[in-house]
């Protein structure tokens, strides 16, 4: 960990008091939702983490306690250096506040992670779908929601789908 990653993780972590977790080389910070916005606003103004460049979600199903995880990268071009962010939320309607007022670029990262995992972004000027139609129901990238499929046809259960498939009445 270079020098000014480390005095950015100590500094937040004393003030803050975060967890911090070390994986390849990669560090990141784990926080609750609430700290959100100081964190960021500290990482932008104070360290130089001029630039998100990924915000994300993962569903962690069946498990409730957290259930979502949403990661953020954080980078700064002035000292080369990268943050991860990892904020847990419940299960039940899960919501964030925005980081748009902070980095702009948020907005269309937030309305994917609604689109697509149903996680509310309090705040938000634009919070609508960007990936899926308008009136689709429900988040597809959760793993509760039901998937669709149809099973493939082959020369040994050929008859048996055959028969189960509506064909239209002549």
């Amino acid at each position: 960990m270079n020098e000014h990653l480390q005095s950015a993780v100590q500094s937040l972590k004393a003030r803050f008091s975060l967890q911090e977790s070390e994986f390849r080389g990669q560090v990141s910070l784990v926080l609750p939702a609430e700290q959100l916005l100081p964190v960021c606003q500290a990482l932008r103004d104070e360290f130089d983490f001029e630039m998100l460049v990924d915000e994300t979600a993962i569903d962690y199903w069946p498990q409730t306690a957290p259930r979502f995880h949403l990661l953020y990268q954080l980078l700064s071009l002035k000292h080369n250096t990268r943050l991860g962010l990892r904020v847990p939320l419940e299960g039940n309607a899960p919501s964030l506040p925005t980081l748009a007022g902070i980095y702009p670029n948020a907005n269309w990262y937030e309305r994917e992670i609604w689109d697509m995992f149903g996680i509310r972004f309090e705040n938000h000027s634009d919070l609508r779908r960007i990936l899926m139609p308008h009136d689709w129901e429900g988040h597809p990238l959760r793993k509760d929601f039901p998937l669709g499929y149809e099973e493939v046809m082959f020369s040994f259960n050929f008859d048996e789908i055959d028969g189960r498939k509506p064909y239209v009445e002549e």
